[in-house]
């Protein structure tokens, strides 16, 4: 829990700013709009109201709450994955032990706990940390009742198994093992049985009801968008060598990687041992399907507690093949300090700032522009001005709503430019990122200087105010 408080006040600037902007964004208008709860709401769809399909958004709502007592901070937002995380381990731990052993399950809580991705995921102000640790207590529980039946463990896992699908849906993989210990136990059988299908009811209807709700939500507001849509997509092998490097490198460590994969191979066949090859089983099919969406580290982050238990499970293997006490102890540290120096050389480049000159420009702008202002934004796609601005707006370009990359010409960017004006934007904001704009096209930047006074400029932003468009 130390590790992830380091910087946890820190603003959304790093590179994964653009997703938890949008989480706080989200947040924020939970509390500004009377907490309705079923229409998250996000500030790129400038003149519109903003509602848009997402996860089961409990995480922004808890803490809209919490900003009604303690004031907006960041660490507000990210203190729920922390929490989540330190609630998740000793379920992954039983859960290991269950499958290898007591060994195992010792060096698979500390590589599960100081994983790159899992620090940085585990400190974050997103869902995939809580519906990971969601998902591990309700597979023990599963666990729990298939050995005693006792019915409180099948609520128990069934509640936070649903839980952790409205908050993150493609924590879905973690039927894999569920399907797994059932087959184990009954085989086909199971068919006959009424506690699967009881479990399988509470899992799978309210996620039905609630995504078939994000779905209704994006079909009649503007933006007309889902959270995670268009990531079903298989790529080229080029697409997936380079998921996989970065996997085995700043998510889980060379140390880490090279352990799991001995570890799959030498884990002990018991009762449960097959428990995580089904779910890894299960998540190379997820990442292989939707190859698109996995360029985003954190939809990897379940292969953290996979990687971790076969780690563990190889740590044990190798105690068991080593008489000498000293001999343990050593490669013990040796390996742990390792790890732990990797861990901490590869987790470094998460917290570096990406978007401080988004976060500087809406700063800007939340000081130089009135409340209402609608802002267009040349900020790559990245809503952190808009969140720091506390205004609404578009990207640029935009098309629907949904950023649309860079101008393929001038003429386009005047049009889109003229089309907003249109509609009411006051400001135009330029990031350092895309100040290149304004030489590569001169025609448009020619016609933002007719129609827009400039009001600041620094080296990582400049601020147009937009003359009203004729009527």
């Amino acid at each position: 829990m130390a590790a992830r408080l380091v910087l946890i006040d820190q603003s959304y600037t790093d590179h994964w700013s653009w997703r938890q902007s949008d989480v706080a964004a989200i947040a924020r208008n939970f509390g500004e709009n009377s907490f309705h709860f079923a229409y998250p709401q996000i500030d790129w769809a400038g003149d519109a109201r903003g509602y848009v399909g997402t996860e089961f958004p409990v995480l922004p709502f808890l803490a809209a709450i919490c900003y009604k007592i303690a004031g907006i901070h960041e660490w507000i937002g990210r203190s729920q994955a922390v929490i989540f995380f330190a609630v998740s381990l000793p379920f992954f731990f039983l859960l290991v032990r269950e499958s290898f052993g007591s060994t195992a399950a010792i060096w698979a809580a500390f590589f599960y706990s100081f994983a790159p991705l899992n620090v940085f995921a585990g400190r974050s102000f997103m869902p995939d940390v809580p519906s990971l640790s969601l998902a591990l207590i309700g597979l023990y529980f599963f666990l729990r009742w298939l050995e005693n039946e006792r019915p409180i463990f099948l609520v128990g896992g069934a509640i936070a198994i649903s839980l952790a699908l409205l908050v993150k849906l493609p924590t879905a993989v973690i039927g894999a093992p569920l399907l797994f210990l059932v087959w184990q136990k009954w085989g086909w059988n199971f068919l006959k049985r009424p506690g699967p299908w009881f479990f399988a009811a509470i899992t799978v209807l309210p996620s039905l009801a609630w995504y078939w709700h994000a779905h209704q939500i994006a079909e009649r507001f503007y933006p007309h968008h889902v959270f995670g849509e268009g990531g079903i997509r298989i790529e080229n092998f080029g697409w997936y060598w380079n998921i996989m490097r970065l996997t085995a490198t700043s998510s889980l460590t060379p140390v880490l990687a090279i352990m799991a994969i001995i570890g799959l191979l030498v884990a002990p066949r018991g009762k449960y041992a097959w428990l995580f090859h089904w779910w890894l089983a299960a998540m190379v099919l997820f990442i292989i399907a939707v190859g698109y969406g996995n360029r985003h580290p954190w939809y990897q982050l379940p292969l953290v507690p996979i990687a971790a238990a076969f780690a563990g499970a190889a740590c044990a293997f190798f105690r068991s093949k080593i008489s000498s006490r000293i001999v343990v102890m050593t490669l013990s540290i040796l390996l742990a300090s390792s790890f732990a120096i990797l861990a901490y050389l590869y987790v470094r480049p998460f917290y570096r700032s990406s978007a401080a000159a988004l976060r500087d420009a809406g700063m800007e702008l939340r000081k130089t522009t009135a409340p209402g202002s609608l802002i267009i934004a040349a900020d790559s796609g990245d809503p952190t001005i808009f969140y720091y601005a506390e205004r609404k707006g578009w990207h640029f370009l935009e098309e629907g709503g949904i950023y649309d990359g860079n101008p393929s010409d001038s003429p386009q960017a005047i049009a889109d430019l003229e089309q907003l004006r249109g509609r009411g934007a006051t400001h135009f904001v330029f990031s350092a990122d895309t100040f290149w704009w304004l030489d590569y096209y001169p025609e448009f930047a020619q016609h933002l200087t007719e129609n827009a006074t400039l009001i600041d400029a620094t080296p990582q932003f400049r601020i147009y105010k937009l003359r009203p468009a004729a009527k």
